[in-house]
């Protein structure tokens, strides 16, 4: 492995470990989300970052799942309004939280769990914009994602316009006035 942590699939960490007594156990925390407090705040996006992959990170660490649920937990406000009271959908009348569940060896799940409600609830301290490098760096990989990434001192690297740096050689109709 080379010095580099990498999180392992729960067989793995089963047959690499033989203290394991192979009990894997299913377990469930909840965190809640201070949305009373900060009711401006956009934890959901700060939780997701780009593409849902600030969760994905979190997930991949801890190997624990990570669900946003209650009232404004869906982004579509209509739609959040038609599935509330449907089946699968309770959590919509309560407060806006996050579900983390684990299904590891019984040996580790609990720190498992640990781990990721420490990363969880960092990111639910509100930061000031001027100073959330998070945000920052999360708004650098979605301008990677998208194509439009520029880096600081180069002039225009990310042009949007289809008519600059048009490396086609192609010409613009001219129209007679």
């Amino acid at each position: 492995m080379s010095g580099l942590v990498r999180p392992s699939s729960a067989q793995n960490w089963v047959g690499s470990q033989g203290s394991s007594s192979g009990l894997i156990v299913k377990r469930t925390i909840r965190v809640d989300i201070p949305v009373d407090s900060y009711p401006n705040y956009n934890f959901v996006g700060r939780l997701l970052g780009p593409r849902g992959n600030s969760l994905k990170r979190v997930e991949a660490n801890t190997e624990c799942r990570v669900l946003i649920r209650g009232r404004g937990s869906i982004k579509d406000p209509t739609r959040e309004e038609m599935m509330r009271g449907k089946p699968g959908y309770e959590h919509l009348n309560e407060p806006l939280h996050i579900l983390v569940e684990a299904e590891l060896p019984v040996e580790i799940v609990d720190a498992r769990l640990m781990q990721a409600r420490e990363i969880l609830e960092d990111l639910l301290k509100p930061v000031d914009e001027s100073q959330d490098f998070y945000k920052k760096q999360q708004l650098r990989e979605l301008a990677m994602l998208n194509g439009t990434l520029r880096e600081e001192g180069s002039p225009m690297s990310g042009s949007v316009s289809p008519f600059q740096n048009n490396s086609l050689g192609m010409k613009r109709a001219k129209t007679r006035g």
